[in-house]
């Protein structure tokens, strides 16, 4: 195991249990963005409607499904600025969830224009 494996491992065990499932799912957010999209080649937007109760995580995910095209990378600060709103200032979901769409919708509206 490598000393960073261990490290984390040494913090998520001194975590309450509350913490560690904050840190699970940060952990599920940049595991989410950073694994190869293959559908990366499809150039059509593909939204896949909101359902009435969705995690922050959720959301990241079924909007990345939605907007493959775009490069997840370029919204790093702003959907990780978000989740952190949500996880460590308890900022509602579904106020956090609503600037999401927001930041997908402004990304697709840049790639569009660069596609034309």
């Amino acid at each position: 195991m490598k000393q960073q494996q261990k490290q984390l491992l040494k913090y998520y065990r001194n975590l309450s249990s509350e913490d560690a499932h904050t840190l699970l799912s940060f952990a599920e957010f940049l595991a989410a963005r950073s694994a190869p999209d293959e559908s990366k080649e499809f150039l059509t937007l593909n939204k896949i409607e909101r359902p009435a109760e969705e995690s922050v995580i959720a959301a990241i995910k079924r909007l990345s499904a939605s907007y493959p095209m775009l490069d997840k990378d370029k919204m790093l600060t702003e959907t990780s600025a978000l989740m952190a709103q949500h996880i460590m200032q308890g900022r509602l979901a579904k106020e956090v969830i609503d600037e999401l769409e927001q930041v997908f919708e402004r990304h697709y509206d840049v790639y569009s224009e660069q596609m034309d």
